[in-house]
């Protein structure tokens, strides 16, 4: 079949002038001059190679050839609206699509953010995978995922992965952290090299950042930590935790949140980490992905606050939980 060109501004000058039964109302209606109007309906009826309105009565009319393909160009129109519209739904973030990447460590560091962009933005569909640190730069990368935020700044924005900004957060300090039934659940003094390695730790396996600096902090103080149960999953880790007498290292502003958790410090002190916002350098980036950086930017910057306990009733399972001790720190809520 030959291929002809239509235009949609044809298609509307068509049915306006349907609608009108006149060039001249028509080309008033749609703002045009009338000259504009008769040649884009003859440039029309010349690529369809028929004729689409009848001229010899005082009032134009749409002959069978033109009945039939208006009501087709009325679906086509109505499409191409629809179209215009739904980009400028995604322009003003009426709808669209976000796919965000996230490891373990900072799904519940930043769960907040993503509620304030839900709840800001409900129109657009959020898309959460959680991965390792290394595995979100090369989805970025490769345009798997729009936005990944990691732990720790990520080997390869040195290049490794290549086409990938970063930008720090927030920093975050790290502690040793107990449950209630743990011997040390309230201890305010630090916990020395010899002490730490006593304890019997749960970890997140060594594919994520945290483990990584943990193991390293481990090395250069020549310390031999006690690796007791390995995970891939921060709650796994809070819930062992909560209900036993295993410690585990943590962010500060993690453990802050969560009921019957307490935080030591070592000495030597773990060192600080930066969360970071990753995304791909020089490449598209949609109206949610862009308005959600500015929301993740805007967001670091007020978290310098400190972060509110989160009051929950402690786990039922955990050992040596006392219930006075519990109201007393404001941590138990009773009815």
């Amino acid at each position: 079949m030959e291929q002809r060109d239509i235009f949609p501004r044809s298609l509307q000058y068509l049915i306006a002038i349907a609608e009108h039964g006149s060039y001249t109302r028509a080309a008033e209606a749609l703002y045009v001059s009338q000259p504009t109007l008769s040649q884009q309906i003859k440039q029309l009826e010349e690529s369809l190679k028929s004729p689409l309105l009848d001229r010899s009565g005082r009032t134009v009319r749409l002959t069978d050839a033109g009945e039939i393909y208006l009501q087709h160009a009325r679906r086509a129109w109505g499409e191409l609206d629809a179209g215009t519209r739904a980009i400028n739904d995604v322009m003003n973030l009426s709808r669209g699509s976000l796919r965000l990447g996230w490891t373990p460590i900072t799904d519940h560091l930043t769960c907040c953010l993503v509620e304030n962009f839900n709840s800001r933005y409900p129109g657009i569909t959020l898309s959460t995978l959680e991965m390792p640190a290394d595995d979100i730069e090369v989805a970025v990368a490769e345009d798997r995922i729009d936005i990944g935020i990691a732990f720790s700044k990520p080997v390869s924005s040195e290049g490794r992965a290549g086409g990938i900004d970063t930008r720090m957060l927030f920093e975050e300090t790290l502690c040793l952290a107990v449950g209630n039934a743990h011997p040390r659940a309230g201890q305010k003094e630090r916990v020395s090299s010899k002490e730490f390695e006593k304890e019997s730790l749960v970890l997140l396996n060594s594919d994520f950042a945290l483990r990584r600096i943990v193991d390293q902090y481990c090395h250069e103080n020549n310390i031999s930590p006690r690796v007791a149960i390995e995970t891939d999953s921060v709650s796994v880790i809070i819930e062992l935790i909560q209900s036993g007498p295993l410690a585990t290292i943590l962010p500060k502003s993690i453990i802050r949140t969560q009921c019957g958790l307490y935080s030591m410090v070592l000495a030597p002190v773990l060192p600080n980490k930066a969360i970071t916002l990753i995304s791909r350098k020089g490449g598209y980036k949609s109206p949610a992905c862009q308005t959600f950086i500015g929301l993740a930017t805007e967001w670091s910057k007020s978290r310098l606050e400190e972060t509110p306990l989160r009051k929950r009733k402690p786990c039922p399972l955990a050992e040596g939980y006392h219930e006075d001790k519990l109201l007393n720190e404001g941590l138990l809520i009773t009815k």
